[in-house]
């Protein structure tokens, strides 16, 4: 079950020397290192050897083959008999096959509307779309027209061209988003037709108040047929032009530049005005986890959602290898059994999926998160799927596909977070709240990218790139519901037009990243 402050114990939150998650958990975590001979207060538990923060403790023994426990869920079983006070990792603690019951829609419930409906000030478009920000986009049917793509872009760099939006101060900037295929692919199979939904996503995005797409001429991913199949319609707004039509490299750069300037001064125009926080969609990442990410900044994230969604918006839970093993917590809160097994059918398919490229699900934790304490991606998965708070699950979308829906949603993607930010940036996310241990570099054009420290050592220690600490949750000096607030106002400021960490620091192109799949000959 998802960590909220009335799951927590009261060890969790006063500052202990370790936190327990739920009444019937094996373990408990460390929240600062501990060293031999300790005492766990409250647990009657002495550890026995070197336990890093962050990391679980056995707080009874537990014979060979025996689930182990975290949030009330089962994390594993121990691939030998543990230890009352015992370090447990990958050295103790494995995967495992267990029965899930997926109970469709049998823990929804109706959705309490928010008193005093919040706003933020957003950009509205002409058709009524609403925008939190404002830029000129540059996309490429093929890799082989990102080079011209970056150098038009690159005309309009502030940080190496002062002068060249000085006279537009309401546009945030000139975006080129390129991508490694376009070509050497089944033109009717899946793998294009994925390029050519995202592509078509960002082309419509809300945050663009212009687009370019550029290509080579002779690629497979024809832009005639992309604009086809994503119902685009060439305009003053949306320009497309390949470099062989015309005349090469040069004369495509000189071409872009000349659109784009064509494109500046209306896009200058548009003034911020008040819009309710029903129009905004936000997609919900974590990366670089740690053991604390399902205790802080992923609670604290999903307590936002509810409150986001209390008042008419919309978040997108997503990465589907790392919900693996919890998502019977969702099925539990999907509106309809429709709605429930629509997830259990991608989770079907990503099991199929690695079976026939020779992969594991549970290729899940990373190096860095096992660092920080994860052990297995069952374990991963219950701490990330906090990031969905409580409120239901009210659909589920393949990838890129766009979002109508108001409420949680579901979008299958890979774990990879700059793979899985792009589909939900394609499919509408007007804002991306990311949570990390670890710590992570991250930002994802057009759409502004929040990122949240789950502990107070990284927010020391790499503050300049993180929007929001909530370490002070590990301390006892916040709660979760508070830093949940605090967040979801955080949220409404961003969209208001203040500029997150990674667009201060200029991320935000290189991190379009499109899913590929299938072969590519």
């Amino acid at each position: 079950m998802p960590v909220t402050d009335e799951t927590m114990t009261p060890a969790a939150s006063a500052p202990a020397q370790a936190i327990r998650l739920h009444r019937d958990d094996d373990v408990v975590i460390a929240r600062n290192q501990l060293v031999g001979g300790a005492m766990l207060a409250g647990e009657g538990v002495r550890v026995s050897g070197l336990i890093p923060a962050g990391h679980k403790v056995a707080v009874r023994a537990i014979e060979a083959g025996q689930p182990v426990r975290r949030y009330g869920q089962i994390i594993g079983f121990a691939s030998r008999a543990i230890q009352a006070g015992e370090h447990v990792h990958t050295h103790n603690l494995a995967m495992g096959d267990f029965s899930r019951d997926y109970a469709f829609a049998a823990d929804a419930k109706p959705t309490e509307a928010a008193a005093s409906p919040a706003t933020f000030d957003g950009i509205v478009r002409a058709d009524g779309r609403v925008a939190t920000r404002n830029y000129i986009g540059i996309l490429t049917s093929v890799n082989c027209s990102a080079t011209v793509a970056r150098a038009i872009a690159d005309r309009f760099r502030r940080d190496i061209f002062p002068e060249a939006l000085a006279d537009y101060p309401n546009v945030d900037g000139v975006v080129a988003l390129t991508h490694g295929v376009g070509c050497a692919v089944d033109p009717e199979g899946e793998g294009l037709a994925l390029l050519q939904r995202t592509l078509g996503g960002y082309a419509a995005h809300p945050n663009f108040a212009g687009v370019l797409v550029i290509g080579l001429g002779c690629e497979t991913n024809q832009i005639s047929r992309l604009m086809e199949t994503q119902g685009l319609v060439e305009a003053d707004f949306l320009r497309t032009f390949n470099i062989q039509e015309t005349g090469g490299t040069a004369k495509t750069i000189a071409h872009g530049v000349e659109l784009v300037h064509a494109m500046l001064a209306e896009a200058n125009k548009v003034q911020r005005q008040p819009v309710p926080a029903s129009h905004l969609v936000v997609g919900l990442q974590c990366g670089g986890s740690d053991g604390y990410s399902g205790i802080s900044a992923n609670p604290a994230l999903g307590a936002a959602v509810d409150l986001l969604v209390a008042h008419g918006g919309t978040a997108i839970l997503s990465e589907t290898p790392e919900i693996y093993g919890a998502e019977h917590l969702l099925t539990r809160r999907a509106v309809s059994p429709e709605v429930g097994q629509k997830l259990v059918d991608r989770i079907r398919w990503w099991e199929s999926y690695c079976e026939r490229n020779n992969a594991a699900m549970n290729n899940n934790p990373s190096a860095g998160n096992k660092a920080g304490g994860l052990t297995t991606v069952l374990e991963k998965s219950l701490g990330g799927i906090a990031k969905a708070g409580n409120t239901n699950l009210v659909d589920v979308y393949e990838y890129a596909q766009h979002v109508s829906a108001r409420g949680l949603v579901f979008m299958d993607t890979p774990g990879y977070d700059p793979i899985s930010a792009t589909g939900q940036v394609a499919g509408g996310a007007n804002l991306i709240c990311f949570t990390t241990g670890r710590g992570s570099a991250y930002g994802c054009a057009p759409a502004p990218s929040l990122k949240i420290a789950t502990n107070n050592v990284l927010w020391d220690r790499q503050q300049e790139d993180m929007d929001l600490n909530c370490g002070t949750i590990l301390t006892g000096e916040a709660s979760i519901a508070e830093k949940g607030e605090e967040l979801f106002r955080l949220m409404l400021d961003t969209a208001s037009g203040k500029r997150s960490c990674s667009e201060l620091h200029g991320y935000g192109q290189n991190e379009f990243v499109p899913w590929q799949i299938g072969a590519i000959t």
